[in-house]
């Protein structure tokens, strides 16, 4: 096992591994079938920046009693960000963000992501709660994203049928049924094609780009040959359109949460890190692959998919539940047309659904094989036959199932479900990071990604600072007045969540819970134990 070493302030001299796979028996290893494009195609097809912005403002629309739409705020939002100053301003942190995580998983890469880090670097007295808490809140944001993937494709396919079915009136439990079936068909494919995974992802990543160029072209070039209109210039760069009861500036930076939940997924790589050869290395770049790959093609995406836009009332107030039907059949002027457009962002949708249920799984099982989870000792293990934890995609997929079934009931309950995913995702962002910056990162061994020095402790700061403020501000209504459907329900969710772990935090300590055991005793070695103030286990 390839090892180095580092020295606490006792004095002590702890080892670190390199490659946190090599800690566990070879029977539980997962088999590494990526390689770097590979992993580049997990980034870039589960994060799918652009298709992901055309939803930010599309997939639901809530309403206040006014009659006027919250999709506004985000549709208002994004026509400003769009604009060189403040679209940089918003990449620009979360590539800040991204270099603080590459950081992280060259120095230490592990399936377990946030979670691994967070028990490392917040040192062996906290690491075990800080671990603890971190690795819930992002495989809670994971699990929710496979949630809002698979309504967006259910909302899709109905929407499609409707085209052609003007009398069709749509009812929750349709997108329900078709939310089950691409959910099932996409955890099929992880449970039974673990080999396939890394081509399955190359596909996708060619569906994401050739689908962004036709998508382009067609809106750039079909409204002048349908006769139809282009928007103005100061309507794309320059208008601001928001009537939502807060000051502008306040607005803009609630209009953040799109980019957020569009860029704001640079630790996906780090889940596949046991998957790859030399992952100190490869995973850092996936990460930085993603992030800038991601920003061009939104940036050209949205661009081109506002220019269609020539009546914004019609797209805002239509009938329809999924308004960029509504913008792509104002670019192209027939509904073939607009059936193609969706067809052409629906298959890497698919793909995306796949990755986020890949990512979701290695979490899960991460926490079980630490025993960080009810019947751990099922979920974290590794499949003999299919070579990959079997039983945690299973889990992820009757998760899924369960919570999915809230739409039928309640719209709102469930916008407040997958609207926490970027908050779950930041706060174990900052579980991860905040630990790191408060030890002076004396807790990891540097690997070949590291910022040195005093630029780097500045890098983490601003990196924390950025995502505290804006989980505060995400959690804020979408408009004032606000009423009980249009309300964020944000806040409630992630403390709710919070609570369950922190009273399952309780019972795991009582029973002598160690925190990830690869890490305990293949890296910090039995001095952690002297360090640590763990009771024993009660028989």
């Amino acid at each position: 096992m390839e090892t180095d070493s580092k020295r606490l302030e006792s004095g002590k001299v702890i080892p670190i591994a390199t490659d946190a796979a090599l800690l566990h028996p070879e029977d539980q290893r997962l088999d590494r079938n990526f390689n770097l494009l590979s992993l580049c195609s997990v980034g870039l097809v589960t994060g799918n920046v652009w298709a992901a912005l055309g939803f930010a403002f599309c997939f639901i629309r809530v309403r206040d009693n006014s009659d006027k739409s919250v999709a506004l705020e985000a549709l208002s939002l994004w026509l400003c960000t769009t604009e060189d100053r403040r679209g940089i301003t918003v990449a620009l942190f979360y590539f800040i963000i991204a270099a603080c995580i590459a950081e992280l998983a060259s120095s230490l890469p592990s399936s377990g992501g946030c979670y691994h880090w967070s028990s490392v670097a917040a040192g062996p007295k906290y690491g075990r709660i800080c671990g603890f808490f971190t690795g819930y809140w992002n495989f809670s944001a994971w699990i929710l994203g496979p949630m809002s993937i698979s309504a967006i494709i259910g909302n899709i396919c109905v929407q499609m049928y409707a085209l052609y079915h003007p009398d069709y009136v749509q009812e929750r439990w349709h997108v329900y049924v078709c939310y089950l079936i691409i959910t099932w068909t996409c955890i099929s494919v992880v449970l039974f094609a673990n080999r396939l995974l890394p081509a399955i992802n190359n596909m996708g990543l060619f569906f994401i780009l050739s689908g962004l160029l036709i998508t382009i072209l067609v809106c750039a070039i079909m409204p002048s040959r349908n006769g139809g209109e282009y928007a103005s210039n100061d309507f794309v760069w320059k208008d601001w359109v928001q009537d939502l009861g807060y000051p502008d500036g306040f607005v803009f930076c609630m209009g953040l949460l799109n980019g957020a939940f569009a860029i704001g997924t640079p630790d996906c790589c780090s889940h596949i890190a046991e998957e790859i050869p030399r992952p100190d290395i490869n995973v850092p770049k996936a990460i930085v692959a993603q992030l800038s790959i991601g920003f061009v093609t939104a940036f050209a995406y949205m661009i081109a998919m506002f220019y269609a836009i020539n009546n914004l009332d019609s797209v805002l107030s239509g009938s329809a539940t999924f308004p960029l039907a509504e913008i792509y059949h104002q670019a192209t002027g027939s509904s073939a047309g607009t059936i193609g457009l969706l067809l052409v962002i629906l298959l890497p949708l698919i793909c995306t659904n796949i990755g986020l249920y890949l990512t979701a799984s290695r979490m899960l099982w991460a926490l079980a094989r630490d025993d960080a989870t009810p019947f751990s000792h099922v979920i974290g293990r590794v499949n003999s036959r299919w070579r990959n934890p079997f039983n945690a995609i299973l889990v992820c997929g009757v998760l899924v199932t369960c919570l999915g079934a809230i739409y039928v009931g309640s719209t709102t309950a469930f916008n407040a479900f997958v609207g926490s995913f970027v908050v779950f995702s930041t706060l174990s962002y900052v579980g991860a990071i905040l630990p790191h910056l408060l030890t002076r990162r004396k807790y990891m061994n540097p690997g070949p990604f590291w910022m040195k020095g005093t630029p780097g402790l500045v890098m983490h700061a601003l990196a924390c600072g950025y995502m505290i403020v804006f989980i505060v501000i995400f959690c804020f209504p979408y408009a004032l007045p606000t009423t009980a459907a249009s309300m964020n329900y944000t806040v409630l969710v992630t403390g709710a969540e919070t609570i369950v772990v922190s009273l399952f935090w309780l019972r795991k300590r009582s029973r002598g819970y160690q925190g990830p055991k690869a890490l305990m005793d293949g890296q910090w070695g039995a001095d952690a134990a002297e360090l640590s103030s763990v009771p024993e286990k009660i028989n």
